[in-house]
């Protein structure tokens, strides 16, 4: 039985196969899907290679699968060759998108396997604090919210941070606490269960009037006690 985890290198994603792993589903692979659109309904775009740093420092096997074309049925498709061939549950790091759910569901449906989405409809400003709590070191890498200043690209998100976009989302225009309206994303360069740490080397920031993108062009895992490190380049 092969149990698969659907990654993009960000927050919700990875603690969904953490928690996997906690429950004694122990995850085979990390999946990630890759998106030819940045503005894909369906999969994370920004620094999609960093996964692979995180699948080594984790021990865990990494697969990459190409979405070749744009719009909902070239994702579908990429989604089901990614899927079929194999047993187990699906781990996904949903919170409250039905849009991605309910594809999730219905692919996974087709090709035989059922779905674990243990952060789903679950309070999301409570997921982030469990993700923090759980010592995900986070940092923030793409922002497309107008209540979000580019200040915070690049920054760790930690409970002050938190604390400002729930404050904001009941102040002013709504923003969703862990970003799954697409109002930000996020990198996991760190956790306990990880056994090296991501450390960036080189980074293009890119700000416009209505978005602002952090893209890891270089970065390599750096030892902790009593292991080695490894490189990466974009």
């Amino acid at each position: 039985m092969t149990v698969t985890a659907l990654v993009s290198g960000g927050k919700d994603s990875i603690y969904a196969a953490y928690l996997a792993d906690c429950q004694g589903w122990t995850v085979d692979e990390l999946v990630v899907l890759r998106p030819e659109d940045p503005d894909s309904m369906m999969f994370h775009t920004p620094n999609l290679d960093l996964v692979a740093l995180q699948a080594q420092s984790w021990g865990k096997h990494y697969r990459s699968v190409p979405v070749t074309g744009a719009g909902e049925a070239a994702e579908l498709a990429a989604l089901s060759r990614a899927l079929e061939g194999a047993q187990g549950p699906v781990v996904a790091g949903a919170i409250g998108s039905s849009y991605q759910w309910s594809r999730l569901l219905r692919v996974a449906g087709v090709v035989g396997r059922r779905v674990y989405t243990p952060l789903w409809r679950k309070d999301p400003a409570r997921v982030v604090r469990a993700e923090l709590e759980a010592g995900l070191e986070i940092r923030l890498v793409h922002l497309a919210a107008e209540s979000l200043s580019p200040d915070l690209l690049g920054r760790t998100l930690d409970a002050q941070v938190l604390d400002d976009l729930v404050r904001e989302g009941r102040t002013g225009p709504r923003v969703h606490p862990a970003g799954e309206g697409g109002e930000y994303e996020t990198l996991v360069v760190d956790a306990p269960f990880f056994r090296e740490r991501i450390e960036v080397d080189d980074e293009r920031r890119d700000v416009s009037a209505s978005t602002a993108r952090l893209t890891v062009r270089k970065a390599h895992l750096v030892a902790k006690p009593g292991r080695t490190g490894r490189g990466w380049a974009a």
